[in-house]
């Protein structure tokens, strides 16, 4: 009598043992490369049936902005100064999106293989690279003034026999004050003129051209503002302290790890071409404000997004470190909702209401989205969705979250 009761002893042992194990994150389930597990919705708990809602949800609230993205760049900006774009753009797809919990596929709808532009979701991938050199010691710290990083640049120009004067980004008396962690959060105000766009063109507020162009200047730190000239020189800053094209150090030391495609392309625009070691080398952008940016399919985002729901870390490997994840979820002084670009956080549930606070989302305009759930160990790419929609959308996913 006393076998069977041992045994059964050592059967609840072992399912207990099995369940610390998971709970503890020892089984964590990372999709290798070329692969990701589907597994239905059912099996893990969540409701089928709220999950097809939220994709008719996404569906039936497709943005309104034509698929022809040069002519949406039009309509959106082109009342600005100097609004011309100047890199690639492409007709996007149909709305799109991949649902992913505990690290498994439960849901995708569209076309989750097509590489459309992502607009600033780009703004998360540069500051994973500024991230890499900070903790590669490439960077001593985000607290440093940028200026003493980046030595006279060149304009890379094999046309004009007269070339371009050497480039200065950092040598203003406002500029020479401005820190990376300045240039990571927008608060920098940084001043100038770079590839053709000046600083005050990009979403000037008021209507008048002396304002914009001789205002005075914020002290670094203090008045958050979006601004994509800024991040395309934290983009060229970025390039001068890697001393090679930023896709290259993203591929190698994120992309790759996590398992991504060869598909994903970031371009920069057609006028950012520096002279690096003697090679032509194109500094990205930040976005597709002007054209460019990140070029990507819905997996390799919803791979970049588990990378961040983890905290940098992908199967036992920290590729970002912990210190920076905290920092990049760390609110911006002049915009709780802010961290570093383009973490948009969900302090005081103020981004998302139906969502938890801790929750937090990489944006860019589309709408794209990657958001990051870890109080429910979930992350959703939804693509081309209207931008008013979203709490909707992630309130309708949480729905079939029991």
């Amino acid at each position: 009598m006393k076998r069977p009761f041992s045994l059964l002893l050592l059967l609840c042992s072992v399912i207990t043992a099995s369940a610390q194990s998971k709970s503890s994150g020892r089984n964590t389930y990372f999709p290798p490369r070329g692969d990701w597990e589907h597994r239905a919705p059912a099996l893990l708990g969540l409701k089928a049936d709220k999950l097809q809602a939220a994709i008719r949800f996404a569906q039936d609230h497709e943005a309104r902005y034509p698929r022809d993205l040069e002519l949406t760049q039009a309509i959106q900006f082109g009342k600005e100064p100097f609004s011309a774009g100047i890199g690639p753009f492409s007709e996007r797809g149909e709305p799109t999106g991949v649902i992913v919990y505990h690290g498994y596929i439960v849901a995708e709808w569209g076309t989750p293989l097509r590489v459309d532009i992502t607009n600033s979701v780009t703004k998360s991938f540069l500051s994973s690279v500024v991230g890499l050199a900070v903790d590669r010691g490439l960077i001593r710290s985000v607290y440093d003034t940028v200026a003493p990083y980046i030595p006279p640049i060149e304009v890379y120009d094999p046309i004009s026999p007269k070339g371009h004067p050497l480039l200065y980004p950092f040598a203003s008396a406002h500029n020479r004050t401005i820190t990376w962690d300045d240039m990571l959060r927008q608060t920098s105000d940084w001043e100038g003129t770079l590839w053709d766009k000046p600083d005050w063109a990009d979403r000037p507020e008021g209507t008048d051209p002396e304002v914009w162009q001789h205002r005075k200047r914020n002290t670094p730190g203090t008045v958050y503002k979006y601004n994509d000239v800024r991040v395309n020189a934290l983009a060229l800053a970025a390039t001068c302290v890697w001393r090679q094209p930023l896709p290259q150090v993203l591929k190698t030391n994120i992309m790759d790890p996590i398992g991504a495609s060869n598909t994903w392309r970031w371009y920069g625009y057609r006028n950012a071409w520096i002279v690096l070691d003697g090679a032509p080398v194109q500094s990205v952008s930040g976005g597709g404000h002007w054209g460019g940016g990140m070029f990507i399919h819905a997996y390799d985002m919803a791979r970049f997004g588990l990378l961040t729901l983890h905290r940098g870390q992908w199967d036992g490997k920290q590729l970002l470190s912990d210190q920076w994840v905290k920092q990049a979820l760390t609110p911006t002084k002049a915009q709780p909702t802010y961290g570093y670009m383009n973490w948009f956080l969900n302090t005081d549930h103020k981004l998302l209401p139906s969502a938890p606070a801790t929750s937090f989302v990489h944006i860019g305009n589309g709408t794209n989205l990657i958001y990051v759930d870890p109080e429910h160990d979930l992350v959703a790419v939804v693509r081309w969705i209207e931008n008013k929609q979203m709490d909707e959308m992630i309130k309708k996913i949480l729905e079939a979250v029991q």
